[in-house]
Parts: C-alpha cells; sequence; structure tokens
C-alpha cells in the first residue's frame, strides 16, 4: 500500500493493511492518490488533503530525566539513510526525526568526540592520549547536579582511562579525557556496556549517559549490519522501557563521514533522534552540527550553562 502524492511520486510506502504513518506537508491543497496492490491487481482511492498550517515544532527542547548518546562511526549519509544494511536504524529515521542536514565538524575522529562533549574540537591528533583540562559536559552536568555515565564496550575495568584495549578506543569515549573525570573519584562512572543492561532494569540509569560501541559494532572496522545489529540488540530494550516512554531522548549520530568528504569539516553524517516527544516521521532541513547534539542534550536536562560553541548554538528544536 502506498500514497502518492504527485503523479508517478510515491511518497510512502508500507507492506500491510493500514498506512501507519505521518506525511509532514506545507500548508495547501494536495491532491493525492492511496493505492493498495497485491498479485491480483491494485485499486486506486483519490483523496484531497487540505492543510491549514504547515508542519511546526514546539521552539524549544522538552525536558527530559534521561538523555542518551550513542555514536557511529566514519560512514556518509547517503550510505546510512535508505540502506539495506541498517534496517533498524531507518525503521527509527521513519518513525522519530531524522535531521537530513546534519554535518560533522572535522576529520578524523577525535574532534567530533571533543565537539559533542566540549563544545570545541581540541585536537585532531587521532593518537591523543592525554588529560585535558578543557571545560566540558561533565563539569556543567556536576554543577546542575546531574547524574552521568560513560557505557564503553569492550572497556576493560570500571574507571580505566587508558589509550586502549582490545576492540575498546579511548578516542570514542571523550569523557575519559577530561580532568573532571580521570583525576577524580568521577572515573567510576566510566563502566564497561555490560553494566547498561543492569541499569535500565533496576532503574539506576543516570540522567546522561553516553554510549560507545567498540570498534567491530560502531561500524570503524566491522560493518553497518553489525552496527545495525548491535542497536537492535541493546538500544530496542532501552527504546521500549517504561523509563524511556516517559520522557527520554535519544541521539543516534555517526562521528564523521567519508574522508573526501569535507563539507561544513567533517562532512554529511546521519543523525536520527528518538524519544515519546519527538515529533513522529520529521525529517528537518536544519543545519545541525556536534555542538548542536551538546546543546539539546544539556538543555533537556535543565542545564543553563554550556562549555565552548554550545553556548551559542541552538538546540535541534525543529525535531520537537
Amino acid at each position: 500500500m502506498g500514497i502518492y502524492t504527485a503523479p508517478y511520486v510515491l511518497a510512502y510506502k508500507v507492506s500491510g493493511s493500514s498506512l501507519n504513518t505521518y506525511l509532514n506537508l506545507s500548508a495547501g491543497t494536495y491532491n493525492t492518490v492511496i493505492q493498495e496492490w497485491d498479485a491480483c491487481g491494485s485499486t486506486k482511492t483519490a483523496l484531497t488533503i487540505t492543510v491549514t498550517s504547515g508542519s511546526s515544532s514546539t521552539g524549544t527542547i522538552p525536558s527530559s530525566s534521561h538523555v542518551f548518546v550513542v555514536v557511529e562511526e566514519n560512514h556518509s549519509y547517503s550510505q546510512v539513510i535508505g540502506s539495506s544494511s541498517m534496517p533498524y536504524l531507518n525503521s527509527l529515521a521513519t518513525k522519530y526525526g531524522l535531521a537530513t542536514q546534519y554535518y560533522a565538524n572535522t576529520h578524523p575522529s577525535i574532534g567530533n568526540y571533543f565537539m559533542m562533549t566540549a563544545g570545541q574540537v581540541i585536537t585532531n591528533n587521532d593518537s591523543y592520549c592525554s588529560t585535558l583540562t578543557n571545560d566540558n559536559i561533565v563539569r556543567h552536568l556536576l554543577s546542575a547536579g546531574k547524574t552521568w555515565k560513560s557505557y564503553a564496550e569492550s572497556l576493560p575495568s570500571v574507571g580505566y582511562t587508558g589509550c586502549g584495549s582490545g576492540y575498546y578506543a579511548k578516542k570514542h569515549n571523550p569523557l575519559a579525557f577530561f580532568s573532571d573525570v580521570a583525576n577524580s573519584s568521577e572515573k567510576y562512572n566510566l563502566v564497561p556496556f555490560t553494566q547498561f543492561p543492569k541499569d535500565l532494569a533496576n532503574n539506576n540509569l543516570p540522567n546522561f549517559s553516553f554510549i560507545v560501541p567498540n570498534l567491530m559494532d560502531d561500524a570503524h572496522d566491522g560493518t553497518l549490519g553489525a552496527a545495525d545489529n548491535w542497536l537492535k540488540t541493546n538500544i530496542a530494550p532501552l527504546i521500549s522501557s517504561a523509563t524511556f516512554q516517559k520522557d527520554g531522548i535519544l541521539i543516534i549520530v555517526f562521528d564523521e563521514s567519508l574522508n573526501t568528504d569535507t563539507a561544513h569539516g567533517g562532512g554529511h553524517v546521519a543523525c536520527v533522534v528518538i524519544g515519546p516527544k519527538v515529533k513522529a516521521g520529521m525529517k528537518s532541513t536544519t543545519l545541525y552540527q556536534h555542538q548542536n547534539v551538546l546543546k539539546t542534550a544539556m538543555q533537556a536536562l535543565g542545564v543553563t550553562s554550556f562549555p565552548g560553541s554550545a553556548s551559542s548554538a541552538s538546540g535541534m528544536t525543529s525535531l520537537f
């Protein structure tokens, strides 16, 4: 079954007996055709749709008790969105919010992770491993009385701040760099991802969760298919939980595009925003980058001061 909004333009298609979707249309009158087909043929039903006002956002970031950021690796927007290798992520992009004009800030990876957490690139040296004193999200979360954890797959031990081990890479776990964490007991909020399902089951999730799949499961060394399977296995239970369905916000974003794509610094990447307060089926055309993710996460948690360029960046309001 499908909806045609213009001759030969199939706006939406689904396998099933109902059209369970939203179409975002500007104000105006649309002469549409709903077509149902099977092996025996098809039927068409004409339908006129009048939209008195275009799809609009609330203009604000909704408050949330739990914000989650999951970062995937090194693929362009066109490699991800619409890809048969990532059916689960694409199903989320269809059901919830997709930032169609989202661009990474730099190449290679590490500077993008710092932009997401400190509001500045800091370094483009992917081998950097030292402790940083730069302003960062943890400093502001603690000042605001908020809790946080970094859940990193293959992290060898709680509080580990070393450069890497096996399929774990510190460069993909930016909170481990900051002095607020590494030089204090806050480092014990750096935990292996195996702790995540336990915290979910025990209603012990922090306000802010930074989630780091390992190198095989974030599409860095592994495939997009493996990354998608990891998301379906590990993130689907979060989305369906009562904790998340109350007011959760989940952002799944790729750190950078291909090295040949330098648009806006780091190239065109996929960013999917999920939650009960996200506008269903929204495809935002607003230009966003990693500092906007940082601002969105912090605003949602009620934090009123922001590190680096997050201070002047906007929240991703078009998706709510």
